[in-house]
Order: C-alpha cells, then sequence, then structure tokens
C-alpha cells in the first residue's frame, strides 16, 4: 500500500525568501523560536542543512499524548532551482505506526513577485494491513508551520 496527501497553503511572502527559510536549518531555528508550544521543538542531530541533515523533532503534548512524541528525519534533497525539500522519517512519527517509508516533500511555488504557495505533502508506504491507520496521516502539523512561519516573515518583511 502506498499513499500521498498534501496540501496547499498560500502566504503572502515571496517565493525566494520562503525558501532561504524552508531550505536549510532556519525553518527548525525559527519554529523553535515563534512556536514551540504549538509545533514542538527542532534539534539538530547532524549536518550543515544539506543532503544528509539530521533533524529531531519532539511535538508538544496533545489530547491522548501527555509527553507528545517525536521523529528523526534525514533530508534526502534540497533542490536550490526548484525549491523543493525533501526528507525521510528515519524513526518516530509516522514511521512508529507501522510504515516502511514516510518521505514529506516541501515545495514553494512562485505565485507573484510578493506571494506564494508552501505545497507540503507526505508520501507513505507500508503493508496493506495499516489500511486502518491511513486516516491518521495529515499534513495539518506542516499546513500549520506554513501559515505561521508565513505570516512571521510577512509582518517582518521590512526588518529582513
Amino acid at each position: 500500500m502506498h499513499g500521498q496527501v498534501s496540501q496547499d497553503t498560500p502566504v503572502a511572502v515571496p517565493a525566494d525568501l520562503i525558501w532561504d527559510v524552508y531550505r536549510g536549518l532556519e525553518l527548525g531555528r525559527l519554529v523553535d523560536k515563534i512556536a514551540p508550544d504549538v509545533l514542538g521543538r527542532v534539534e539538530f542531530l547532524e549536518g550543515d542543512g544539506g543532503v544528509g541533515t539530521i533533524a529531531k523533532f519532539t511535538f508538544p503534548p496533545a489530547p491522548g499524548i501527555p509527553e507528545g512524541g517525536y521523529m528523526k528525519e534525514r533530508f534526502i534533497k534540497v533542490d536550490d532551482e526548484n525549491r523543493v525539500k525533501e526528507t525521510e522519517v528515519i524513526e518516530g512519527g509516522y514511521k512508529a505506526l507501522g510504515f516502511d517509508v514516510v518521505r514529506i516533500r516541501l515545495e514553494i511555488l512562485e505565485k507573484d513577485s510578493e506571494s506564494c504557495i508552501i505545497r507540503s505533502s507526505i508520501v507513505y508506504e507500508g503493508d496493506d494491513k495499516l489500511a486502518d491507520v491511513v486516516s491518521h496521516v495529515s499534513v495539518k502539523p506542516l499546513e500549520t508551520m506554513a501559515e505561521i512561519v508565513g505570516k512571521h516573515l510577512s509582518d517582518n518583511k521590512s526588518t529582513m
């Protein structure tokens, strides 16, 4: 079994500015700074933000999960020309639910000189026995991150 879920989030920030944040370590640093209670904490275990970088995300507590959860991912693609970043979950998160492969793809699509779309996707592969679990795969946290980061950058464009 394999599938994909995606969400497009429009933001009022130029694509190049969003990509500068999304492409490497800055996204994790910004999330830590502006939304740790909503999105969790990010820790970089290896790498400089390029392919091979390993990040650990510790999620905030949620109903039914008082201590939150975590996920480790490895950056597998950083394409500056097409503004695409892909990571593969290597531990925790949806991988802990039994999926064999879980990849996160973030694409920055230019709308015009002052706005863009952040397309967030999760691609998964696993045993057919996971059919009941598939309904829990959601890009909502990635959408929330895009909204929060987009608003922060839009509100602070003049100081950047």
